[in-house]
């Protein structure tokens, strides 16, 4: 029978427009209704996708309770989301999300004598272990994704992590939360005594009702929940009757809901326990020929008592190779192995700590294990190790192309260690039954492997092998007695699976849980019980056929063009990190999904998806999501799966410019050379607009420049006079000539820059060329400006393929514009073999410099008075996103006596003219406040800041009073017989 109208799922048209005012009178948080920001919620890191009526960004726990209460009173579902990481599609659902992240992100107090952290659901895993570790304290729990995943997220789920052998689950940490029930109530779980108990369950409310009933469900159902529970003790499926059973523990309701994925309460506080910070932590690597072989060596390493035994294998060493961010890794393996398996040991005994590594390697290798052991004692030593593990599951991720993509859908069963190696080859063999291929990395000590088949979901037959495996591995499962899910929960992926897993009698005791909880079915509905099948709701199951042809400046190298470069996005969420690299400046500062890497790519999935997809290109919804991208580039290095957001807002700010029109400001700063090159010849007249307070504001009314921040000081030596002038050795140069480029800023704004470079090269036996008749058109580029940018390259490209040497290095200062000639030319100009040909003569003068000094042909002075100084290095975005810092840092170290330190400041905030747009300048410095300005303010007055982008020497300036030098400059001041500058 056909249920009635009124209790039929609630739809956008008759139900939003009344929800949304409501939402609005009774929330102080964001309401977002518009097409975009529900597409950019329809997706998490699972293989589904499924659009929400709307999306609420509560900023305290009333506008929790507010929402649900409203939503519910609509017969709207709610769907609560930290991070939108899960990986079984616990944070999508048809309903409200609230997207608890953006705001409600507050560590409220830390106790160090009773080790807990009472901390909002909306705060990172990352940023509360760095607040106790001041009291050498963390949170035991240790994800893969600790840099975004939330405490909320991982309530939801009962995460563990590497860590679990030691630190158990989730659910073994947290004490009390607090929760907004079904109704939109407010309560305090916590354990509580007999006596307590009864004085809640007489209030005549739903948590009154919860108190009352939910003992007798347990008490009256015993035996089924001992017996048919899975026995193995890392799961994160179902609801934890057991909890409740134990009639040696105080009833705690805080304690069962964890895992409960959002279906029971929705939490807004917590109160978790912190454990102590080990003082040391080691590591044994050992490397293997195969899988198999690392697995087997499982069991001795469990002997040796570790704190982890980790499993990465071939597979994702391989896609590591192939990023710049995982480059040190290649210097430290030992031939080409199979397989890794990391085993730690922590404490705060060093001996001990080593005795136990030798412990584990003369096992080993009594054992025939593996074929070699590397030890990482130190944390420069694990640096690369741990970088590499903790990306595993970005980096398997990565590993798709078009729409075969390695999913999440058996990739969390668990089962006792002793028995994993035979599981695993069990587990193989199904795989091959179905001819599916898989990677596999994962946690060896407690038995849980993290196993991903490549699927393309557009298959009708491979969805349905899919379903199969799903199934044959759910048995399998069962037969070791194991679990479904160990710590990635039941989501849409297995939740359809969950009455077979516990039998009919503890299922529908689940579902009469879900009933006292919820009513009204309103939470979260669809996990754990009452699930659609595990296939409906798929990602890319009903992806329609390629809209109309859309043609595009920039080459994206990806069969499938732009829509296909932007829906690599698997959602995993590494854009949203705050405490490390890079990416995403402009998310850090506004903690908004749609300022992410992911939320942008999604945006341009659903833009590119349109009938007209040039046309949706122009939209200014679009075009106000995209605005905020600082075209920093570190998404294309840190990003697992290389989404380049800077191609793709330039290539969108083509299409909007052919439909809206080049605004004024955009062609001034596409034509920074030809300003620079005019302020220069005319300095130091050019340089009265940036000082007088008149003109400032009158060009902030006029072009949006903004008066807060100090405008470049034109110098009328510009480093093409001076070159001119520069009185060189006509001696043959033992080395060669070198093709210097004259770029934009070191030519005509820093001009001593460019000097102090060509001194150095030509000291160290080099013969200098400039190259300075044009712009590289970054400049063009980042506004969107591609057919004048493809002009400048092409112009340049041509002049440097015929009047420099074929084998003449190509080097310059500023690496914006160096590495422009590297990557963006190749895209503007494809199939263009001169602009292959420049692109390979690229170099950093650093690595020259380094050369010279190392061979003894640019000797430095012992005494210089950078001897003994502190340097602090900030490195530009694109230099970190084309190379790494790596020949910057050794050049600085080759100063004698200079302690050189990499500050990880992520992105400076400035990104050419971002900083100087006024409607910009807030973000630009909120970016710079964030991690930059403090760590320069935490340095003492003589410590001496080195930068590469003039952008970055700019910000520093501008936001910390203080004056960045080029290395270059300071390898000078090494080489040169000068005083101190003061």
């Amino acid at each position: 029978m056909t249920a009635p109208t009124s209790d039929a799922a609630p739809t956008h048209d008759t139900v939003s427009p009344r929800l949304e005012q409501a939402l609005r009178s009774a929330l102080d948080g964001e309401v977002a209704f518009d097409d975009y920001t529900r597409h950019l919620f329809s997706r998490d890191a699972s293989m589904y996708s499924i659009t929400p009526l709307g999306v609420v960004f509560p900023r305290h726990a009333g506008d929790v309770a507010a929402a649900v209460k409203t939503a519910g009173q609509l017969g709207v579902p709610i769907v609560p989301r930290g991070a939108g990481t899960s990986l079984v599609g616990q944070t999508v659902g048809p309903g409200l999300v609230l997207d608890l992240s953006r705001h409600m992100n507050q560590i409220i107090d830390i106790d160090p004598v009773e080790r807990t952290a009472l901390v909002e659901v909306g705060v990172v895993q990352d940023q509360l272990n760095q607040a106790a570790a001041a009291h050498g304290l963390m949170f035991g729990p240790d994800t893969s994704t600790s840099n975004r995943a939330t405490i909320g997220g991982m309530i939801g789920n009962n995460s563990a992590g590497s860590g679990s052998l030691t630190y158990g689950m989730t659910i073994d940490h947290v004490r009390a939360l607090d929760v907004v029930l079904s109704d939109g109530s407010r309560a305090r779980l916590e354990p509580v005594d007999e006596q307590e108990r009864q004085r809640r369950a007489a209030a005549d409310t739903l948590e009154g009702r919860i108190y009352r009933e939910l003992p007798h469900l347990v008490t009256g159902n015993e035996d089924t929940i001992t017996s048919r529970m899975p026995a193995f003790w890392r799961r994160a499926c179902g609801y934890r009757l057991d909890r409740l059973a134990d009639s040696g523990t105080p009833f705690d309701l805080a304690k069962f809901v964890v895992g409960a994925e959002g279906t029971l309460v929705v939490a807004t506080r917590a109160l978790v326990d912190l454990v102590p910070k080990p003082a040391r932590t080691v590591y044994a690597v050992g490397h293997f020929t195969d899988t198999a072989g690392a697995i087997s060596a499982t069991t001795d390493a469990l002997s040796c008592h570790p704190h982890q035994v980790e499993l990465m294998d071939r597979t994702i060493l391989e896609l590591s190779r192939q990023k710049i961010e995982f480059a040190e890794l290649g210097d430290v393996l030992v031939g080409d192995p199979g397989a890794l398996l990391f085993v730690s040991f922590t404490g705060d005994d060093e001996a001990e700590l080593t005795a136990q590594l030798d412990r584990l390697d003369a096992l080993w290798q009594s054992n025939g294990h593996g074929y070699h052991t590397l030890r990482a004692v130190t944390p420069a030593e694990q640096a690369a190790l741990l970088k590499v593990r903790k990306s595993s599951l970005g980096l398997l991720m990565a590993a798709g192309e078009g729409t075969r993509r390695p999913l999440a859908f058996v990739e969390d069963t668990a089962v006792d260690p002793r028995h994993l190696a035979e599981y695993t080859e069990r587990f193989s063999k199904i795989l091959d039954e179905h001819r599916m291929e898989a990677g596999f990395y994962g946690h060896c000590s407690v038995g849980c492997l993290h196993i991903r088949p490549f699927v393309d979901l557009t298959d009708p037959d491979q969805v349905e092998r899919m379903r199969a495996v799903a199934e044959a591995v759910k048995d399998l499962v069962a037969e070791y007695g194991g679990v479904n899910s160990s710590e990635h929960g039941d989501g849409l992926a297995r939740s359809e699976f969950n009455r077979q897993i516990f039998g009919d009698d503890l299922y529908e005791l689940m579902r009469a849980v879900k009933r006292l909880f919820d009513p009204r079915d309103v939470m979260n509905p669809g996990k754990i019980v009452n699930a659609p099948p595990m296939t409906d709701n798929l990602r890319d199951r009903d992806a329609l056929p390629p809209a109309a042809p859309l043609r595009t400046t920039l080459d994206f190298e990806v069969v499938g063009g732009m829509r296909a470069a932007a829906d690599r996005c698997m959602n995993i969420g590494a854009c949203r990190k705050s405490t490390s690299g890079v990416m995403c400046p402009s998310y850090i500062a506004t903690r908004n999904e749609e300022h992410s890497t992911r939320g942008r790519a999604n945006a341009l999935v659903k833009a590119l998806s349109e009938p007209d997809p040039h046309a949706a290109l122009g939209d200014e919804r679009l075009h106000g999501i995209l605005d905020l991208c600082l075209m920093c580039k570190a998404c294309k290095s840190e990003c697992p799966m290389s989404v380049d957001m800077s191609s793709l807002k330039a290539e969108t700010l083509a299409h909007h410019h052919q439909i809206h029109g080049v605004p004024l400001r955009s062609r001034l700063f596409a034509s920074i050379r030809l300003l620079n090159r005019i302020g220069s010849a005319t300095a130091p007249l050019s340089n009265l607009p940036g000082r007088t307070g008149f003109l400032r504001r009158l060009m902030q009314r006029a072009l949006g420049i903004t008066a807060a921040r100090p405008l470049p000081t034109f110098q009328r030596a510009s480093l093409l006079r001076w070159f001119r002038r520069h009185q060189r050795n006509d001696a043959p140069a033992p080395l060669g000539t070198v093709t210097w480029l004259a770029d934009s800023f070191t030519t005509f704004t820093e001009p001593h820059i460019g000097q102090a470079a060509i001194e150095l090269l030509e000291h160290s036996g080099w013969r200098v060329e400039l190259a300075g008749g044009g712009c590289c058109g970054r400049s063009s580029l980042s506004k969107g400006m591609l057919d004048d940018a493809k002009k400048k390259a092409a112009a340049l490209v041509g002049s440097l393929a015929t009047d420099t040497g074929p084998d003449s290095p190509i080097v310059g200062c500023e690496p914006s514009c160096v590495f422009m000639l590297r990557d963006e030319h190749a895209a503007l100009l494809p199939g263009t073999e001169a602009a292959h040909a420049v692109a390979a003569r690229v170099k950093q003068v650093e690595e020259l410099l380094t050369d010279a000094v190392d061979t003894g042909r640019l000797p430095l002075r012992a005494d210089s008075w950078l001897a003994g100084r502190r340097i602090v290095f900030h490195g530009h975005c694109h230099q970190k996103a084309e190379v790494g810092t790596a020949a910057t840092l050794a050049l600085l170290r080759r100063i004698p006596g200079a302690q050189v330190v990499e500050i990880d400041a992520g992105c400076c905030g400035m990104a050419g003219s971002f900083g100087f747009e006024a409607e910009h300048y807030e973000t630009s410095m909120t970016i710079g406040r964030d991690r930059l300005l403090p760590a320069l303010a935490a340095e003492p007055a003589d410590t001496i800041v080195a930068a590469t982008g003039v952008s970055c020497r700019q910000q520093i300036f501008h936001g910390a009073g203080r004056t960045a030098w080029h290395p270059v400059e300071l390898l000078r001041e090494a080489l040169a017989t000068r005083n101190a500058p003061s």
